[in-house]
């Protein structure tokens, strides 16, 4: 590890010393308020030379000759405009203000089209295009998240290939997983900062959502290597607009919801967006209720700093539903999709609320300083059945279980962007440091371990309980915190016009303070010991931009993965060690209208951690934080993804992934894994695909339809086998592939527009599968609408 990380800083110093055949031809372009022009296309007319502008409307044009130019400078939606200009001497800034002001600018790149590969992306902590990163990136815009309705993250992620729901414990939560790796509460966040993954976050309040594929640890730290989700909130506005909408749909589904922006003031605007919504489901006894508010204020402190303070509160409360389960651990039971097997009364309550405050201070036009804090408060009041695991014939014993928890999350990081030259080299510089401090809380109680016994396959066999078992007292308090600590730095260098290194390394530092369990109706206390782990994590990168719109590129990263919880002996689990291949192309065609990301990895993790499936006594284990380390597993895959906008008013975006996640080297021991075994929840083949189209003339203007089609290849479910394991059987559920099929259409007049959707019109049945005990069915056919009045 020390010489990798030693080779990674010989690289960043060797670089100050080459030389490349660069003169790059700079300025600023600013709208006629004199705001910042961002995603403003700057051309040498008449060369294939030319650049974007970044966040602060500063552009940079590399290998740009001494001489006469004529710049033609344009954006999605408007007329160009073109200035002659004399290029004498390096260092030379031309800048341009245009006509439009910066409201005005927004509208019509929000009515216009943006490559994939010129988004830059807020997850990366540095405005770097997508084209100039050494690794795959999706972007799932608002247009997107609106035009399909999405109601959950699982409908927006439906669109990135590779990234797939995995499982739906209870139904209370969504579980992603992506290249072979499940996603966990790390992989998780809100514009930059982690969130709890123990709800459904809402979709109504996302400018869009950002998917950064593969290893983040550089970024991040402690994360799973499959992926990064990050979901990025609208933004308030210096002018005055917004919108209402309401939302219905089958089993009794209603959404008002409001959103509404304008200036406090010339210095501070805000934002408020909020919706309530309740459901029944296509489940029986199944419902939900929702409220959400998340208000937000921008205050320009100066022409150079600004300052976001946003607030988020969510509560929610949904039936747990475990789904229709499986019969003798190895058999899903042929049930209608509707049968309900757990009790009219349970449920599980959860309120989120979170703070947080983002200040970016500009030093200079190549010099930026963002820092975050956030506060996230979680609690959850759980009272229900669960763990359907029903005998052969049908009959189960229904467990009971009641549960509170409250985490507590604070997260505060801070990064330095610069852009600057080292002899001929230019560098994108992103140095940052980052804390963060979770302290959970988790209460038992005194409620009965069983409940009472039915028959899934016969209801009428044996009379259900429906009364509530009493469970007031509280039995123990386990109280767990952990600090983490990361520095990083990271390099975009461009050795020539074509050829661009990224180098970076972190070091991690998390430390799990002894947990402490008291025993309240004995008046005991345990406590545990205290576990920190350490680790330097390095990244290597290289970009060769073969043409304006073509790039290759070749990446290595690796990370360590702190794992939680403890394994059977109630020992800390060892970090697991994660090494990442990646190769790809990313190729725009056509001016961007269409983009084509070809893009092929491996992922090498020498240890993974897995719930335990048994106790240290031969029991088996239900405790989701009592885990295992399983062995070397590999991840070898392939990702192409295609978006674009070839004709106006026409939409696309398609993708296919490959995925053969399975174990390479696990112990000779009895109970170890299978080599060579597919691990379970891992489909080898995705598959999306999606088309809108909005007429813009003729007597059905305003009119949009669309259609979205999505494929989950065969996947197991279960449990993977181990060697000499005491069950004769199979523990693999093969669970077959499917396709769902949605059709939408609308209608846009004025201000006033309507939009909707049936959603899987085949009416596919197949299952989300958890381990043996949470088979939940995919949903049936059902519509949905959306009215919205814009102000």
């Amino acid at each position: 590890m020390r010489k990798i990380c030693c080779s990674v800083f010989t690289l960043l110093l060797l670089s100050s010393a080459l030389v490349a055949q660069n003169t790059p031809l700079t300025g600023k372009i600013k709208t006629s308020d004199g705001k910042p022009a961002t995603y403003v296309n700057v051309v040498v007319k008449g060369t294939k030379l030319g650049a974007t502008t970044d966040e602060n409307g500063l552009y940079s044009i590399d290998n740009v000759k001494f001489g006469q130019h004529q710049l033609q400078v344009s954006f999605v939606g408007t007329s160009s405009q073109e200035r002659n200009i004399d290029y004498t001497k390096e260092g030379e800034h031309f800048d341009f203000s245009l006509n439009e002001t910066l409201n005005q600018l927004d509208e019509v790149i929000v009515k216009g089209y943006r490559s994939i590969n010129t988004q830059p992306v807020s997850l990366g902590k540095i405005a770097i295009s997508p084209m100039d990163l050494p690794q795959s990136v999706a972007i799932i815009g608002e247009s997107v998240i609106r035009d399909q309705q999405a109601q959950r993250l699982s409908d927006v992620i439906k669109n990135v290939n590779g990234v797939y729901m995995t499982t739906s414990r209870g139904a209370v939560q969504e579980s992603f997983g992506a290249r072979g790796y499940a996603l966990g509460s790390g992989n998780l966040f809100k514009n930059g900062s982690r969130i709890n993954t123990g709800t459904m976050p809402d979709m109504s309040s996302l400018e869009k959502v950002e998917v950064l594929k593969g290893s983040g640890a550089i970024l991040f730290g402690n994360v799973a290597p499959g992926g990064i989700v990050n979901m990025v909130t609208k933004q308030p506005k210096f002018n005055w607009g917004g919108e209402a909408s309401m939302r219905a749909g089958s089993f009794n589904l209603y959404r008002p919801a409001v959103d509404v922006y304008g200036p406090l003031s010339k210095n501070i605007a805000f934002r408020l967006n909020s919706n309530y919504e309740t459901a029944k489901s296509y489940r029986n006894q199944v419902s939900s209720e929702r409220f959400y508010v998340n208000p937000s204020f921008l205050f320009k402190l100066g022409n150079k700093t600004d300052l976001v303070v946003q607030g988020d509160y969510l509560a929610s409360e949904f039936t747990p539903d475990f789904g229709i389960g499986s019969l003798d651990n190895t058999q899903i039971p042929n049930v209608e999709r509707g049968a309900f097997f757990g009790t009219p009364w349970q449920y599980n309550k959860i309120k989120q609320t979170t703070a947080s405050a983002t200040v970016k201070h500009r030093f200079s036009d190549n010099w930026q300083l963002n820092v975050l804090t956030s506060y996230q408060n979680f609690n959850r009041d759980y009272y229900s059945t669960e763990r359907i695991q029903a005998a052969a014939n049908g009959d189960w014993t229904r467990p009971l279980n009641k549960l509170m928890s409250e985490e507590n999350y604070y997260v505060a990081q801070a990064d330095l962007n610069g852009k600057f030259k080292t002899g001929s080299l230019e560098h994108k510089l992103l140095a940052g440091v980052d804390a963060d401090r979770y302290h959970t809380t988790n209460f038992t109680f005194n409620n009965p371990t069983t409940y009472d016994k039915i028959n899934i396959l016969d209801p009428g066999k044996f009379p259900a309980r429906t009364d509530i078992p009493l469970a007031d007292t509280r039995v123990t308090r386990a109280e767990t915190p952990t600090n983490r600590f990361g520095a990083y730095v990271q390099d975009l260098i461009s050795l020539t016009s074509k050829l661009k290194l990224m180098a970076g390394v972190r070091w991690s530092f998390q430390e799990a303070r002894a947990a402490t369990t008291t025993y309240l109706l004995k008046d005991s206390l345990v406590k545990g010991v205290n576990k920190a782990d350490k680790a330097f994590t390095p990244r290597l990168g290289l970009v060769y931009n073969l043409l304006p719109g073509t790039a290759f590129f070749a990446s290595y990263a690796n990370s360590f993965v702190v794992n939680t919880g403890r394994d059977i002996y109630n020992n800390a689990l060892q970090p697991s060690l994660v090494d990442q291949y990646e190769l790809g192309i990313k190729n725009d065609f056509y001016e961007g209208k269409l983009s084509v990301n070809l893009t092929a990895y491996r992922i090498k993790n020498n240890n993974l951690a897995q719930m335990a499936q048994y106790k240290a006594d031969g029991t088996i284990n239900s405790d989701a934080t009592v885990k295992e380390l399983v062995g070397e597993t590999k991840s070898d895959g392939v990702e192409l993804d295609i978006t674009g906008h070839p004709l106006r008013g026409l939409d696309l975006m398609a993708g296919y992934s490959y995925n053969n996640m399975r174990y390479t080297k696990t112990p000779a021991t009895k109970g170890s894994y299978i080599v060579g075994e597919r691990l379970v929840n891992t489909p080898a083949h995705t598959a999306n695909a999606s088309a809108f189209y909005t007429f813009t003339k003729s007597a059905v203007k305003g009119l949009k339809v669309g259609v979205i089609g999505v494929y989950i290849g065969d996947r197991f479910g279960g449990w993977n086998n181990t060697k000499e394991q005491a069950q004769s059987y199979n523990r693999l559920i093969t669970v077959d592939g499917y396709v769902t099929l949605d059709l939408s259409a609308g209608y846009t007049f004025k201000k006033v527009s309507v939009l909707a959707k049936v959603s899987n019109v085949t009416n596919t049945f197949n299952y989300y599968v958890h381990e043996n005990y949470s088979i939940n069915p995919i949903p049936p056919t059902q519509l949905m609408a959306t009215l919205t009045y814009k102000f």
